[in-house]
């Protein structure tokens, strides 16, 4: 399985998980401020080459009856972007929960990458399905 980057965009820090290269884990990584900034953008790109992703996995904030909002439409704009900065594969995947998940996880990291990681995990799992 590819190395996959989940990212779990916000306005003011976008949380970042990367999977292992077999596709089982979920490691949190430090959050990048400003996601939608030229810098922050740049940032992305450079975990990308760093971590030899194949593909790039943003959060889509769907409300609890599926319906996309205002925020889903700022994920959708975001990966758009990103898209043309990469040269990997970016897709959105359904993030219902994932901050409720890692402010209950706790741990080290900041929440927004605990939530990365949680969201990156639900696609890991879809893909292996």
């Amino acid at each position: 399985m590819p190395r996959v980057l989940a990212l779990d965009h916000g306005a003011a820090r976008c949380g970042c998980a990367v999977s292992d290269p077999s596709g089982t884990l979920a490691t949190p990584l430090r959050a990048i401020e400003r996601p939608d900034t030229r810098d922050g953008v740049a940032a992305i790109a450079r975990l990308v080459d760093e971590h030899e992703v194949e593909r790039v996995v943003v959060g889509l904030p769907l409300t609890l009856r599926g319906e996309e909002g205002e925020q889903a439409e700022r994920a959708r704009t975001f990966a758009e972007r990103l898209g043309r900065r990469v040269s990997v594969p970016v897709e959105l995947h359904d993030e219902r929960l994932t901050t409720r998940l890692a402010e209950r996880t706790g741990g080290d990291t900041d929440a927004d990458s605990r939530a990365a990681a949680h969201l990156l995990e639900s696609y890991l799992a879809g893909s292996r399905r």
